[in-house]
Parts: structure tokens; sequence; C-alpha cells
């Protein structure tokens, strides 16, 4: 660690003071003529070097000699202070405590939207099969349980093959300031559930979240079934079961049916068999980026509105060989319209963007470093969310 050099003050009676962690310290009683500086290696008086320069005084030798004896008694009461001030301190951390797979993920706690059984959970658990889950109420809950070390991370949905983009979390990661450090890809499986012993023609309905209905459209009219859209679809295959609705089927994950004693009429309902959805990993603190394995990095950013500004935006990244694999604009909510001075009509209005770009690069890779200085000379704003893994299984 580089050495601090502290700066040293002379104290009324002509005493030298060095300005330490710990407050003051006198280092020689005597008239101080020139006193350079005294260095301390490593961190707040770990080691003390004496590097003192000509010492003027009527008895130099008796003045060294004193100087030494203060000097030396000085140090060996930092030392005994800082070796016991550090006991105290927290264990230093290691590359190892910024994995995105550390070794001990049996105490990993992971937050997530929903009830036990969600495809969150199921995300969760693909990234941490050890993990301790924790349900929330709201995507937001999952954040500030992260945010006050109630859990160490959560996994929330950030996009679907089939849906698109899931544009609350786009919104509550600029909110909030927790760190992408990792991605999940899973691919969906619509499971039919209904109580033992009945079967697919007895159901007259059907309780699945709004989205899993519609990517089931096929299957459910076949069935002839009334569908009612609810908030979870591990939700209404707990309220099925508490409730012993034999006359109503759910759509949900097969791990719902383990969870709440459902059997599973039907696997894989869903009209497009590759389906697939990511959710992203998030924490308190970054990891470090590396480039023995890929990496993805997502940013976002704002830009002045102009004639080709997003095109020079895009081809930082065209220009070095970098390829985006995600492009999402979002208006900026508090300040949504632009106004923009115009020679024809006086003004106009322009909605004001967020700019989300995800590309495959690890922010140590010296072109990612030399594309966002590059973003940086034009744009207004720019953050980094993360730089993570990339998740190439599904």
């Amino acid at each position: 660690m580089t050495a601090l050099r502290n700066p040293v003050a002379l104290g009324s009676a002509g005493d030298a003071w060095q300005l330490g962690r710990g407050g003051h310290f006198p280092i020689a009683p005597k008239r101080v003529g020139l006193l350079k500086w005294a260095h301390f290696g490593g961190f707040s008086g770990l080691s003390v070097r004496r590097a003192i320069g000509s010492v003027e005084d009527e008895s130099s030798s008796k003045s060294a000699t004193e100087l030494s004896r203060v000097v030396d008694q000085t140090e060996t009461s930092v030392s005994e202070r800082m070796h016991k001030d550090l006991t105290s301190f927290p264990r230093p951390l290691t590359v190892s405590d910024f994995s995105p797979t550390p070794e001990n993920k049996s105490k990993m706690r992971i937050a997530f939207k929903g009830v036990p059984g969600s495809f969150s959970e199921d995300a969760a658990l693909k990234a941490y099969p050890n993990c301790e889950t924790v349900p929330c109420d709201e995507f937001e809950d999952a954040f500030k349980a992260v945010e006050l070390w109630l859990v160490n991370k959560a996994v929330l949905p950030i996009e679907s093959s089939s849906g698109g983009s899931l544009h609350r979390n786009y919104d509550l990661l600029l909110r909030h300031r927790l760190h992408i450090v990792g991605e999940v890809q899973m691919a969906v499986n619509l499971c039919l559930l209904a109580l033992p012993d009945v079967r697919a023609e007895q159901l007259k309905r059907v309780l699945s979240h709004p989205q899993a209905l519609s990517l089931s459209d096929s299957a459910l009219a076949k069935l002839e079934v009334t569908r009612e859209s609810v908030d979870s679809a591990a939700g209404a295959a707990q309220f099925v079961a508490l409730n012993e609705l034999r006359d109503a089927g759910v759509i949900a994950s097969a791990r719902a049916a383990d969870i709440y004693g459902l059997n599973i009429l039907a696997e894989r309902i869903q009209d497009d068999s590759d389906n697939v959805t990511r959710y992203l990993v998030l924490a308190r603190d970054p990891i470090i980026p590396r480039t023995d394995k890929p990496f993805k990095t997502s940013i976002v950013f704002t830009l002045e509105e102009g004639p080709g500004v997003l095109f020079k935006a895009l081809a930082v990244f065209s220009l070095r060989g970098i390829n985006l694999t995600k492009i999402e604009s979002r208006p900026q909510r508090k300040r949504p319209l632009r106004v923009v001075d115009d020679s024809n009509t006086g003004s106009a209005k322009y909605f004001d963007y967020l700019f989300y770009i995800d590309f495959e690069a690890s922010m140590a890779d010296t072109r990612a470093q030399n594309a966002l200085g590059h973003l940086q000379e034009f744009a207004t704003f720019l953050r980094v969310l993360g730089c993570y893994p990339m998740d190439t299984s599904v």
C-alpha cells in the first residue's frame, strides 16, 4: 500500500506534532529548526519509519539522544495502540467476497418478488442452489431488503423473449444504488395444475398471472375455461390449494405443484416453446471485473437533443468492435419533456429519454474503458449499473 505522508504542525511551545488518525502526539519536545516529515507506512500508523532531517540545537548530541528516545517511545506506543485497534476491525475483503458464485452459498439470503414457488424463486435457486430465499410483496421491497442488509442479494426479472422488457425494474435500477452482479436466463415451463384427482375436463376456470394466461392461449382455448387474472402465478396455486377449489386450475411452475400439493395435468403448455426470461442479480457492492470469461456491462445515460446524437453514442461501441445485446429507452420521470428552440415555430417539445444499454465486454477490457470515456464526452449523464458474468446457459 502506498505510504502516507502526514503533515507536521508546530505547537505553541515549539513542539513538533504529528497529525495522525488517533490525534496529535509529540515527536520532539525541544526547539525544532528543520523537521522534514514523519513517514507512516500502510494504513494509519501500521508502521512508523523515522525520516527526520537535520535538527539544530545548542547541544546537538544531547538533543539527538532525547529525540531518539521520544520517537522510540512514540513508535512503541502507537504500534501497541494500533495492534489493539486492528483486532476490532472486520476481516479484510478478498476477491472471493466479490465472487458472483461464493463458495459458502448455504448462508446466502436472496430476495425475490412473489410467494414460494414463483418463477423468480426458481431463478434465485438456479443462481444459488443452497440459498435461503426471502419472498417480497413488491419489486421495490426486494431492492430495499438488500439496501437494509436484510438479505445479501435480490433476483428480479428484467425481460422475456415473449413479453419484452419489464419497465418497472428499469426505473427501480435508476432510483436505487444497487449494482448488477449477475444474470440468470430461465427457460419458461408453464404447467397446468389442479387438486389431486381433478381432471382437466372438470375445470371451469384457470387462474394465473396475466402474462402466463396470454402465453397459454391455445391450450386454454381447447379447454374452454374462464380465465382469471391474479397478481402471482404461485399465489394462485396457493389460493386454489388452501381453498380446495376443485373447479379451478392454475398455470404455474412445477415447483409450485410440489410446494402446495397440486398435480401437474400438463407441462409446457405455452404457445412458444422457446420462451426465455432473463433475471438480474443485484447486490450492494459491485464485483471485480475480469477478462478470463465472458462479461457483460450495463449502463444508462442521457443525451442532448440533436441530429445524429444517438448515432454517435452507439458508434463508440461499434468503432471498438463491442457487441450490443440490449437497447432500451425510457422517458425521464422528473423531466419528461424538453423544450427546444426552433427557428420555424419558436419552440418544440420532445420527450427526454434515458437510454439503457447492455454490451458484451468487461470493464477490465480497455476497449470498454475507452468506449465509455468517449461516450462521456457528449453524454449529459452516464452511470454504470454493473459489470457481471454472462449466463450462457438456458
